[in-house]
């Protein structure tokens, strides 16, 4: 009887962490998508309701807001220092600039946490804090890099790049279905102005109709 007994517990237990693990996983769905639509304001309750969970069992698995956006956002943190480190490494500086930027805003454009996910602290959430680092370090250098060639204003400063970030965001909690192509141009714009000889071509602006069906489907959307 005995083996039989610790089998019984043994299954318990797994089938407690089993549903432990779904409910990590449907919350943290359920975050990106929350995320995803209303940015980083969004209440923990919001998603608690979105993942179908207590509010209790969010916090059980991730005690404060910081730990659900790391948990979030780990991928896209890799990818940015990823995609950071790669154009350092590009043979031509300019072209591995131009490709930094436009996978960034990217990434932003893809979820519209993710500026403010670059600027957060991450207290004891070192792995982010080293990846955020290692992306900066590696766009500074970049920079460096990008002037020797002449191909980038002197005058670039590594915190023109939160402030296009902040600008991108704009576009694209605005725009609404138009944001995609808005943010394109609207990256397109600044780094034509970024560029020493000012001559990037640029992607082709949304049509007027699509930007204010995109601008007004999105204030409906707010207003609900």
């Amino acid at each position: 009887m005995e083996p039989s007994r610790e089998t019984s517990a043994c299954k318990r237990a797994r089938r407690l962490r089993a549903d432990a693990e779904q409910n990590r996983d449907r919350i943290i769905e359920a975050a990106r998508k929350v995320y995803q639509r209303d940015g980083l304001s969004a209440s923990m309750a919001c998603i608690a309701r979105t993942a179908e969970v207590g509010i209790a069992t969010l916090f059980r698995r991730f005690p404060t807001r910081t730990d659900l956006v790391a948990a979030v956002f780990a991928d896209a943190m890799e990818q940015n220092r990823a995609a950071a480190v790669a154009a350092r490494d590009e043979e031509s500086a300019w072209d591995g600039f131009r490709g930094y930027i436009e996978t960034v805003c990217g990434l932003q454009a893809a979820n519209r946490g993710f500026a403010e996910v670059l600027t957060m602290n991450y207290g004891s959430v070192k792995v982010l804090e080293r990846q955020r680092q290692e992306a900066f370090e590696a766009f500074t250098a970049l920079i460096g890099r990008a002037k020797k060639e002449g191909r980038l204003r002197e005058d670039f400063s590594p915190e023109d790049l939160p402030i296009l970030l902040m600008a991108n965001a704009g576009v694209l909690s605005t725009a609404g279905d138009a944001g995609p192509a808005a943010s394109k141009r609207l990256v397109g714009q600044m780094l034509r102005a970024f560029s020493e000889s000012g001559s990037e071509q640029l992607p082709p602006a949304p049509g007027p109709k699509e930007l204010l069906r995109g601008m007004v489907r999105q204030r409906r959307s707010a207003s609900t």
